[in-house]
């Protein structure tokens, strides 16, 4: 599928910073009638005065910064006349002029940023929709902490477009680079100018985790995006499970339910879609769940451990517990597993005993006792040249 982009055309942004327009335009005028005042009296001094091309342009550039170190002035009376009307009264005022406009920008853009009114030229990042209701500022600095530290997305701007933080960022989130526009996902305006079109990612929040009402805001913003064609690049929160099918005929990639105390769980669905569905399933008794069994583990590494409980449809072994009772998740496959328990992703429906697994296990490390028997034996008659019996 093609994917959907808008130009950037500067003209355009500038209809929404009329101010910010103004003042560029107007200290680009100026910089051209500097240009012209410079050349006008270099060319000036270098045909009146004894001075060479390169002398009249230094005396002209170390008047207008007022340095003048003496080295060179004119010396005839149109020499010092244009010097007086062209440098003294008119390029220093200019370049006074471009100062002071220059400064002016400055504030303007500090002040746009600041209340989120500044457009920035961004591409290839990820706009996020809404702010939690609660917590936000620790949920985005979380994002942004764990989506940077996946290989590739370490330098990803991330823009936020809300109408929380009328005064500006937190700065614990300003400092991570986060930037933010205020304004609403229904607003075209706003969508276009946090340049969704041209995003890696798009984020849709649920305005209120806790109200069922608020998939509605969220179906109408998914449908903004669907009619740009941009559906495939969003990730979108459904309170509501029997709202899901209504995001999936927009063409939306990736629909998940809001958990905002693990943002974690945002970042997987966004950078590796469908693992949510795994992470989901972690959480509730409705298909698959992960089940502690307290059972004595040795004499077996993890890859055969996991092996037995797939083999006997058990399930997935996910992690297992030392001895210290710490829980060690994927440890290496071929060390020697000794602990005291087992956590596995069993069928919520049918979830195997306790003594289920222990007989698995059992079953197991008896096969693998009878393979290293074979193993040696044949060996054996490796070693003393008899022909195994499968080979006549």
């Amino acid at each position: 599928m093609p994917r959907y982009r808008k130009p950037l055309n500067p003209e355009h942004q500038l209809s929404h910073l009329p101010m910010a327009g103004m003042i560029r335009a107007r200290i680009q005028r100026l910089f051209a009638i500097l240009a012209g005042l410079l050349l006008f009296q270099v060319l000036l001094i270098w045909s009146v005065e004894d001075l060479t091309f390169f002398e009249s342009a230094w005396m002209t550039m170390t008047t207008l910064v007022t340095v003048g170190y003496g080295d060179f002035a004119p010396e005839t009376t149109i020499g010092r006349l244009s010097t007086i009307a062209l440098m003294f009264v008119s390029a220093i005022t200019v370049m006074t002029l471009i100062v002071s406009d220059y400064i002016e920008y400055r504030f303007y853009r500090r002040e746009r940023i600041l209340t989120g009114r500044w457009i920035y030229k961004m591409q290839d990042h990820i706009v996020i929709i809404n702010t939690p209701q609660t917590g936000g500022e620790q949920y985005f600095a979380r994002f942004a902490s764990q989506v940077r530290a996946i290989p590739g997305y370490e330098a990803i701007p991330i823009m936020i477009l809300t109408q929380n933080f009328p005064n500006g960022l937190p700065t614990e989130l300003s400092d991570t680079g986060l930037v933010h526009f205020h304004g609403s996902g229904s607003d075209p305006a706003a969508l276009k100018a946090v340049h969704v079109g041209g995003a890696r990612h798009i984020i849709v929040l649920a305005a209120d985790e806790a109200d069922p009402t608020s998939d509605s805001l969220t179906f109408d913003i998914a449908h903004r995006l669907s009619e740009s064609n941009l559906g495939y690049h969003a990730t979108v929160e459904c309170v509501r499970d029997e709202n899901r099918a209504r995001f999936q005929a927009l063409g939306v990639r990736t629909i998940i339910r809001p958990v905002r105390t693990y943002p974690e769980i945002m970042v997987r669905s966004v950078v590796a879609p469908g693992s949510e569905k795994v992470l989901e399933d972690l959480f509730n008794y409705e298909h698959d769940h992960p089940h502690r069994y307290d059972i004595e583990l040795d004499d077996l590494s993890w890859a055969d451990i996991v092996s037995a409980l797939i083999r006997h449809g058990i399930g997935t072994a996910l992690a297992y517990i030392d001895d210290n009772n710490e829980v060690v998740c994927h440890p290496p496959t071929d060390k020697g597993i000794e602990g005291k328990g087992l956590i596995v992703l069993v069928k919520s429906i049918d979830t195997p005993t306790v003594e289920v697994v222990e007989e698995a296990l059992a079953h197991y490390r008896e096969f693998i006792r009878k393979w290293h028997a074979l193993q040696d034996e044949q060996a054996a008659k490796d070693q003393s040249g008899e022909t195994p019996a499968s080979a006549s």
